[in-house]
């Protein structure tokens, strides 16, 4: 038998569901700074003992779908236009 949400629960839920769209919308601005600050890099100029930590931070990049980089991408760019 089908269970039915009473009004706490949907309000539980709907709390639950604002947080996480606010945490999403956090971690695609640290995406999306992320992104600009791995493509200004220059690799001559970086202390060879960060190539580990520029690695880690390209390799997490690239695991990133591509739709949600360009969502992030664009938080960061509303970010700046802002500013």
């Amino acid at each position: 038998m089908p269970h039915t949400l009473n009004n706490q629960e949907i309000v539980m839920l709907r709390a639950e569901v604002e947080m996480l769209m606010k945490e999403r919308q956090t971690l695609l601005k640290v995406a999306g700074a992320a992104a600009v600050f791995v493509a200004e890099l220059d690799p001559d100029k970086l202390p060879e003992d960060t190539y580990d930590a520029a690695d880690m931070l390209a390799e997490s990049l690239n695991n990133v779908s591509e739709e949600t980089l360009r969502d992030s991408l664009e938080v960061v760019k509303a970010e700046i236009v802002q500013a």
